[in-house]
């Protein structure tokens, strides 16, 4: 998934729960200056810190491999 469209998933979720991003750094334990920097397409977050948004809002992060070739 592109990175943007990540940024805008997550964003949608929060927005669709009416969670504001005070709420959802309490909730996930990411720092609001982090998740505000993210949700603005600045910030560039560890695995770990989108797998602690994912949860805080019911989602799951999964990572595909690509093929090689063919």
């Amino acid at each position: 998934m592109h990175f943007k469209n990540l940024v805008q998933t997550i964003k949608e979720r929060r927005e669709m729960l009416q969670v504001t991003q005070e709420m959802l750094a309490e909730l996930s334990g990411v720092g609001l200056r982090t998740l505000k920097q993210f949700e603005s397409g600045k910030g560039n977050p560890t695995a770990e810190t989108l797998n602690k948004l994912g949860n805080a809002l019911g989602m799951e992060l999964s990572f595909t491999i690509k093929k090689i070739g063919n």
